[in-house]
């Protein structure tokens, strides 16, 4: 009774040991199922892009620079997208230099292709950054990763100030001269002169060519006669039609100005700093015919009545005014200009 007992406990203690086994089974094959669905997306081909990875140098000073490489290889019609680094390095590294992507091998249909960064790490500590790319294949589209995890290590640098002294500076080193130091200033220096002297050159070559030299150039232009100057001034005068639009005081102290210079440039007689009555008695010393001075008498006489006594002549008697002025220039302009005219 007691083996029978012990051969039925026997065979069911074996029967819960299988079935224990059995579910271990299924829960590790269900368990690498879902650890491999969560790693990827959807199931990859056999044939999908190999991701790897690398860094140069693998261990720098902080704020140093590295390179970061990621390699793939994949079949010519398989597309892979590379991240960027820009956006996913963050504060602990900054993006140097993006370089572009370069062709290592081509075998067949196979090729191997690799993209480098230039980065900069500004964190101390070990960094670890598994390479990575976007992988797209009909309808597939994944993210595949390199199977090993890549290791940067950024140390610092301890001074101890306690441990160094403290030194003068240094004078300043004095070197002995050199002519080569100068010899290209001199050489450029020669050139300019030649060009600047053949410049001259061709410059009096043109003047001489139109009859004139340096000279004529720099010199300033001869002052006109004094009854030239009047003329012109008087014929400005006249243009502006003052009278017709009621400015009479301007238009005779104008008209007197230009009479007080033509008398201080031809008679030398400080006309300007004079009255009228002062301008009339100076010009008794002068060999004036008797119209040249009742013509000067006049204007000067009629201008004062407009600019202290506020008279408004006529349209006539301003006309009248201006050909007294020109007939006075005209008949008191030196002789010589006449007979200069006249040969």
């Amino acid at each position: 009774m007691n083996s029978k007992f012990n051969i039925q406990n026997s065979k069911l203690g074996g029967g819960i040991f299988k079935i224990l086994l059995s579910l271990a089974v299924v829960c590790a094959v269900g368990l690498s199922f879902v650890v491999s669905a969560q790693s990827s997306g959807t199931a990859l081909p056999s044939n999908a892009p190999r991701v790897s990875g690398r860094f140069e140098p693998d261990s720098i000073g902080i704020g140093d620079r590295y390179l970061y490489s990621i390699e793939v290889e994949k079949d010519l019609v398989q597309t892979v997208i590379f991240p960027n680094f820009s956006a996913m390095a963050g504060q602990q590294h900054e993006l140097i230099e993006d370089l572009p992507v370069d062709t290592l091998e081509r075998d067949g249909r196979r090729l191997k292709i690799r993209k480098s960064y230039l980065l900069a790490a500004f964190q101390e500590g070990w960094h670890h950054i598994r390479p990575q790319v976007m992988y797209a294949d009909k309808n597939i589209i994944d993210t595949l990763y390199a199977p090993d995890t890549l290791e940067l290590l950024v140390t610092t640098f301890q001074i101890d100030s306690t441990s160094h002294g403290l030194f003068d500076i240094k004078p300043q080193k004095t070197l002995p001269f050199k002519l080569g130091e100068i010899t290209g200033y001199i050489a450029w220096s020669v050139v300019g002169l030649l060009l600047l002297v053949a410049l001259l050159y061709a410059v009096k070559r043109i003047l001489a060519h139109y009859g004139k030299s340096f000279d004529t150039i720099f010199k300033p232009a001869p002052p006109l006669p004094p009854h030239e100057e009047a003329f012109a001034a008087l014929e400005r005068l006249r243009v502006l039609h003052l009278c017709q639009d009621g400015k009479h005081k301007l238009y005779y102290s104008t008209l007197t100005d230009i009479i007080r210079t033509y008398i201080v440039r031809r008679f030398d007689v400080g006309a300007m700093e004079m009255t009228s009555d002062e301008i009339i008695e100076a010009m008794r010393g002068v060999e004036l015919q008797q119209k040249q001075s009742m013509d000067l008498t006049m204007i000067l006489r009629e201008a004062d009545l407009v600019k202290f006594a506020k008279a408004m002549p006529e349209s006539e008697e301003s006309e009248a005014a201006m050909r007294a002025a020109w007939e006075f220039v005209d008949a008191t302009k030196p002789v010589e200009e006449i007979v200069q005219e006249e040969e």
